[in-house]
């Protein structure tokens, strides 16, 4: 018994100094915050306040303030009442380019774009990427360090322009056969990032049978566009008409470069075990296809399949 009260003492203290540390963040968003402010917020060690707070919230410290620092510049670039660097200094980011880097790798889209949209759309929705928490969110335990989270949204209609392979059918082998770009990504992908009018970012791929041609394999690069786009079409892309729809998405949670592998296999593993029935959905691939987000390791493994109800 006195055991079990030790370990219900120590539990209690630790969700204490995590809700400390949040608090100082949440008061403390606009200024520059160190490690050690954070280890004296939540009464411990730097060490053991980074590693109970990532071991409780599935984040370090400094991930979970910068998630929280994007999500309160999205909402300022909402009320559009500043500018886009005015906004970055407030929420202590060195550069324009380092702000628009960051929300752009976070959310899929610049910050001079999301501020022009009045709504969130599609599966532009910065703040539930960021938002880790477990409200309202199905999560699916894999083990005791890895998590999936779902989400279902809905899309519009829209168009997507792709570049196909003729037998790809992953990652690798494509780029093998379109060629690699100015940095790791395929050199399709640098013909993509320069699509303005893109309403996300670039995606890779695996099309169904009725949206795959005889003679070309199944996966390709692409991006969204509206569904109203008449904007110039890359040489050798095609474009596909895709029909409104439900998206179920999943993400992993973060992981560090050395974890890569590790970290997308468990994701892989437990998606191809996911049974949307069991809550009143099925999958639909003929209405889009499956869709992978770049792998960041901050944000984790995100992968999209399209589903309808039973």
């Amino acid at each position: 018994m006195k055991g079990r009260d030790n370990d219900a003492k120590k539990s209690n203290e630790t969700s204490a100094a995590i809700a400390r540390i949040k608090s100082y963040i949440t008061l403390h968003i606009q200024e520059t915050i160190t490690a050690s402010d954070l280890a004296k917020a939540a009464g411990y060690s730097q060490y053991h306040m980074a590693r109970i707070f990532k071991e409780e919230t599935g984040l370090s410290p400094f991930e979970y303030l910068r998630h929280k620092r994007l999500t309160a510049a999205a909402h300022a670039l909402r009320e559009g009442k500043q500018k886009v660097l005015d906004i970055a200094l407030d929420f202590v980011f060195d550069s324009h380019e380092g702000f628009t880097r960051a929300f752009a790798n976070g959310f899929g889209i610049s910050p001079k774009k999301y501020a022009s949209h009045p709504l969130p759309e599609g599966w532009l929705i910065p703040r539930r990427y960021l938002d880790r928490s477990k409200t309202n969110t199905e999560v699916d335990n894999m083990n005791e360090t890895a998590v999936i989270f779902t989400q279902i949204i809905e899309c519009p209609a829209r168009k997507l322009i792709l570049k196909r392979s003729t037998k790809a059918d992953d990652y690798f082998s494509y780029c093998e056969e379109v060629g690699g770009g100015k940095s790791d990504d395929s050199a399709v992908w640098d013909v993509l990032s320069e699509i303005k009018e893109a309403l996300y970012e670039p995606v890779g791929l695996w099309l169904p049978r009725n949206m795959r041609p005889e003679g070309t394999g199944i996966y390709a690069h692409g991006v969204e566009v509206s569904a109203n786009y008449a904007g110039e079409i890359p040489n050798g892309f095609d474009v596909i008409d895709l029909e409104p729809c439900k998206l179920l998405v999943f993400q992993g949670e973060p992981y560090s470069d050395a974890e890569f592998d590790k970290a997308i296999g468990i994701c892989l593993e437990r998606i191809s075990k996911f049974n949307p029935e069991v809550y009143g959905y099925k999958y639909a691939p003929e209405l889009a296809p499956k869709m992978q987000l770049k792998p960041w390791g901050w944000r984790g493994y995100i992968e999209m399949q399209s589903i309808v109800s039973k």
